[in-house]
């Protein structure tokens, strides 16, 4: 075996060796960030998070959420928006990236491609202006829902600023979002994401005074109505999703609120 030989073998052996030892890295990485995404963080209210269907509940620094493995989405995102939260920031848009904490693994963004749906968000990018990194990780695959583009930039977006008004009127409220992951649905991409027919928004504030929970319905398409008419009881939600919203609150005071489909108290006076 001649020298040039050796050290070609010497080469190939020096690149695995670093492309094997990268990989055990990024593997050790991953398992750290889903180590990481079981803990709950300083600034989530966990008092106010909703039980899961799947037992894969990840905790990011700006909002929890519950993974649907089946349906390669979120079945629901929770986050506190605060008054202080709110800001007109305008941080660059980054590119979705798939969420690492997901340990049965999160869809791939490329399913989104050409498929006519928007990558909607369930916690907006919006709510999490305060810092660069809460904007940035709105932008996990983890976070998003096939979204018609019409419903997405038009009634989903009129509810997505009524929330943040009443963020800032009642000084921050509780926002619980998602799609309603039953039924026949129509999928979308190799990962087969679920296309919701509805998405939901449930939101209460514990700050202004006395509590108050309303819960939003939407169909998935495109609305002129004023946001009013899809108000619905929490009931209604959680008998169409499974989910038990607020189990922490005293049972006799969950029992009222999530029964009532009334909008008294919150302000509909901007559209």
């Amino acid at each position: 075996m001649n020298k040039k030989t050796i050290y070609a073998l010497i080469a190939i052996l020096i690149v695995f060796g670093i492309y094997g030892y990268e990989f055990f890295l990024n593997e050790e990485e991953a398992l750290d960030i889903v180590e990481t995404g079981k803990e709950v963080k300083n600034n989530t209210n966990e008092y106010f998070l909703p039980t899961s269907t799947t037992n894969q509940v990840i905790h990011h620094e700006g909002y929890s959420l519950s993974y649907s493995e089946p349906h390669e989405q979120a079945e629901w995102v929770a986050y506190e928006l605060k008054k202080a939260h709110l800001s007109k920031s305008h941080f660059k848009r980054p590119y979705f990236e798939i969420d690492k904490a997901i340990k049965t693994g999160a869809a791939h963004w490329r399913n989104y491609k050409n498929s006519g749906y928007d990558r909607g968000h369930l916690c907006p990018a919006g709510d999490r202006r305060y810092s660069q990194m809460a904007h940035d990780e709105t932008f996990l695959t983890s976070n998003i829902s096939p979204q018609k583009h019409q419903f997405n930039s038009g009634i989903w977006n009129r509810l997505e600023q009524k929330v943040r008004y009443w963020a800032s009127k009642y000084n921050g409220v509780f926002v619980v979002t998602g799609g309603v992951l039953k039924g026949q649905m129509r999928t979308i991409g190799d990962d087969a994401v679920s296309v919701p027919d509805q998405f939901y928004k449930v939101l209460i504030d514990n700050n202004s005074g006395k509590t108050k929970m309303i819960g939003f319905l939407i169909p998935h398409k495109e609305s002129d109505a004023p946001l009013y008419e899809f108000v619905v009881s929490v009931d209604t939600i959680e008998t169409l999703t499974g989910i038990d919203f607020f189990p922490q609150l005293e049972d006799t005071l969950e029992a009222k609120l999530e029964a009532s489909k009334s909008y008294k108290g919150w302000s509909f006076n901007r559209k």
